[in-house]
Parts: structure tokens; sequence; C-alpha cells
């Protein structure tokens, strides 16, 4: 099979970039789309040309760095697929494919496909865990959840990271993002003790790194690898105006509490 590529290529954050146009032959209907990009990059390099940088990592659909925009979509054309299980197949003979990088304010573009993700760790960072005791781990039975509550907070835990979402979103948003994370340790009992400090703190970090609020398009779920519900965010809401309800002062530092023995 051949394909033509249009790549955006940009050298560094403070570079102007532009499409370039490549063509690329022999390519086999099993490769995925990060296979494709491998044997584009040999034959740049044997043509004495820069080869074109893309983030990639488990190649599994696990860990989410395979962040690329395909035809105008993240991920590509097919549902529920991270890029790097996309596979050629998938497209037509002589295709013409343009591949970008996430599209939006807070992910500054590294170098060509590559951009920083890094905001999306921040917001992490600022409530997405749990704090506890360290020692032996306890049995798996010792804190009874119902299946129902578990498969709940699996289906919001399924979450990697990506940011297809906010990649498909018209304002940026990363609400689904975050209403994954706060909803994933909200369902669970290790996740009460903070529970309103987290989320609004999450959302604040959110906020302060520039990502858009929400306005109900629900291309972000459309987009999810993982189809996160977008019925996530109105659990967000509700969590935050909890927490706002209750008497949480906006803007303080983190509380560092752990469960009483």
């Amino acid at each position: 099979m051949r394909f033509r590529l249009k790549i955006w290529r940009q050298q560094n954050r403070q570079a102007q970039g532009n499409f370039e146009t490549y063509a690329v032959e022999g390519v086999r209907a099993d490769l995925s789309f990060l296979e494709l990009l491998d044997h584009l990059n040999e034959q740049l390099i044997h043509a004495g040309i820069l080869p074109v940088a893309f983030e990639h990592d488990c190649r599994e659909g696990i860990c989410g760095a395979c962040s690329l925009i395909i035809n105008g979509v993240p991920h590509g054309p097919m549902g529920a697929t991270t890029t790097c299980q996309l596979y050629m197949r998938n497209f037509e003979e002589g295709d013409e494919i343009t591949v970008e990088p996430w599209r939006a304010g807070p992910f500054q573009v590294i170098q060509d496909l590559v951009v920083d993700r890094s905001p999306l760790d921040r917001i992490l960072q600022a409530g997405g865990y749990i704090s506890v005791h360290t020692g032996a781990a306890p049995d798996a039975n010792v804190m009874p959840i119902s299946k129902e509550v578990a498969d709940r907070a699996f289906e919001a835990a399924n979450c990697i990271g990506c940011g297809a979402c906010v990649a498909a979103c018209p304002n940026a948003s990363a609400m689904l993002f975050v209403a994954a994370k706060v909803t994933h340790l909200a369902l669970l009992p290790q996740g009460q003790p903070e529970r309103q400090h987290r989320v609004v703190s999450m959302v604040e970090a959110m906020d302060a790194e520039g990502f858009g609020n929400c306005s109900n398009h629900y291309q972000c779920a459309d987009a999810c690898p993982k189809q996160i519900p977008v019925a996530l965010i109105a659990r967000l809401n509700r969590e935050f105006l909890q927490a706002a309800l209750l008497g949480r002062e906006f803007g303080e530092s983190p509380c560092h509490s752990v469960h009483q023995e």
C-alpha cells in the first residue's frame, strides 16, 4: 500500500510550524499507525532528512502517549481506539492522511507531533491521590465494596490521561479528564477523607492551567479511546457544588489527612 502523509513539522516551541507532504510506499495493511511513522522515519533518515518526532510508549493503548490528530480526529477515525491500535487496513490505498499534534492552548508543541501534556500531570498533583498509611498491603476483602460501585469506579479509572478530550473540545476543556479522576476516587471508601478538598483543588488547577469550561458539545466523549461517559462531568459539577456548600475554602493549601486507626 502507498499513502501521502501531510505532517505538521515544527522545530521547537518558538518556531513557525508548517505542513510537509511525504509519499510512503510498501506499507503493509497490518502495520499500526505508529509503525507507519517508523517506516516514514526510516525513509527520511536514509534521505538525510530529520525524522518526524512523535511520542509513544507502550503501543498497547494503555499509556496515552500516542497523542495525534489524524484527519482532524483525535486518535483517528476508528472509535474507542488509540493511535497505536489504529491499523493501515482502516485506510484506502492512495489516501492522503493529515497528521497533527494536539491542538489546545495548554498543550504547547515541543517538536513536530510532540506536545507538552504536563498540565494534566499538574492537575493530578493538585488532588488526584489518596493519603494512606504505608505498610503491608491489606487483604482484598478487608473493605467490602459492592460490585455496582466497583464497576462504576473502574469505568472512570479507565481514563489513560491522553488528552484526546481536550483536543476534541472546541473550548479545550479538560473536564472529562478531571471528572474521571474525581469520580474514580469519590466512589471508593479510600477516597472519602480528601473528597471535598480533591474536587476543589483539581478544578482550580484545571482553571489555572488555562483549560476551558464545558459547554455540552460532547465531542470529548466521542473522541475518548476508553469511552469515558460524559455523564461523569455532571457528577464532577455535583461534587464541586457539594464541596462549596459544605463550606470548603477555595484556594486553601492541600490537605494531607490520613486514615485514623
